[in-house]
C-alpha cells in the first residue's frame, strides 16, 4: 500500500489531486455538499493510481484475429 502511495506519480494523478481538493474546498466555502462526493471521486482516483492514463483505456488496433 505504501508503494502505491508513493511511487508513480505523474502531471494527470497531480491534477486530479488539485481538483479534488478544490472540489473539497468548494464544498465548504459554497456549503454545496454534493461536491464532496465529486470530490470523492477523484480522490479515489489519486489514491489508488485509477483511471485512464498514457492510453491506458484504449481499443487495441489488433489486426490479426484468430478466424484469420
Amino acid at each position: 500500500m505504501k508503494e502505491l502511495l508513493f511511487t508513480n506519480w505523474h502531471i494527470m494523478r497531480l491534477v486530479r489531486l488539485a481538483f479534488a481538493l478544490f472540489l473539497f474546498a468548494q464544498a465548504y466555502i459554497l456549503q454545496e455538499w454534493m461536491f464532496i462526493a465529486f470530490g470523492l471521486f477523484f480522490f479515489i482516483q489519486v489514491l489508488f493510481n485509477l483511471g485512464c492514463s498514457s492510453n491506458g483505456c484504449t481499443i487495441s488496433n489488433n489486426k490479426y484475429s484468430k478466424n484469420e
